[in-house]
């Protein structure tokens, strides 16, 4: 083999090495900068509960035990209604997130807001987030029985009616297997404890890794 092509074959050598190693430290990069946006009101927010104990927090956890190397961004807002998600929305996404789980609603319900508002605010939301480039998990809510059969019907269809429509994953009930128990809530009986944030976690945790994957 003469000089020169022994020269070619080192630099051709020496840039395919380069290559796989950019994408390898590009790869690395990615899985580093995942990030989910915990985007609701108080059930987000972790209310009551001690630094480490909320949702985002145990979330975090969880994902990070199963290997996945991702930073949840708790961005919930004690009492916020959809309105006020929908008003702070662009200030979240600062944070530039991959996934976001969008729970909003249940203020609304508890103040009788009409069903048609949290919709349209829900919808302009999910509408937002995708055009941002951001997977959208939408985490259901029901109404309280108290408020009547009608707007209960109404309210409880919003989620299911915009998954379908924005073809994005949805978790039916955030508090599913948690809601009524009071051995699982605070004693205002609507938050839940530590132990019942672990519960939120075990059931919606599938529901992410099918997302992220």
């Amino acid at each position: 083999m003469n000089q020169g092509l022994r020269c070619k074959l080192q630099l051709l050598g020496g840039c395919v090495l380069f290559l796989l190693v950019v994408n390898l430290i590009g790869s690395q990069a990615w899985a580093k900068e995942l990030k989910i946006l915990a985007f609701g009101d108080s059930l987000t927010a972790g209310y009551r509960l001690p630094q480490g104990d909320g949702f985002p927090e145990q979330l975090e956890s969880r994902l990070r035990a199963e290997g996945h190397d991702i930073k949840v961004i708790n961005a919930g807002v004690s009492g916020d209604t959809t309105q006020g998600g929908l008003a702070r929305l662009n200030w979240a996404l600062a944070d530039q997130p991959d996934v976001v789980i969008l729970e909003l609603g249940a203020n609304d319900a508890l103040r009788g807001i009409d069903p048609a508002i949290t919709k349209q605010n829900l919808d302009q939301m999910i509408t937002l987030f995708k055009e941002k480039g951001v997977t959208v998990l939408l985490a259901g809510m029901l109404a309280p029985p108290n408020l009547g059969a009608e707007y209960g019907e109404q309210f409880n269809s919003i989620y299911q009616t915009l998954a379908k429509k924005h073809a994005v994953a949805l978790y039916p009930f955030f508090l599913d297997g948690v809601a009524g128990n009071p051995d699982l809530n605070l004693d205002d009986g609507i938050h839940p404890t530590k132990e019942g944030v672990a519960i939120i976690v075990d059931r919606i945790l599938p529901y992410v890794l099918k997302v992220i994957n």
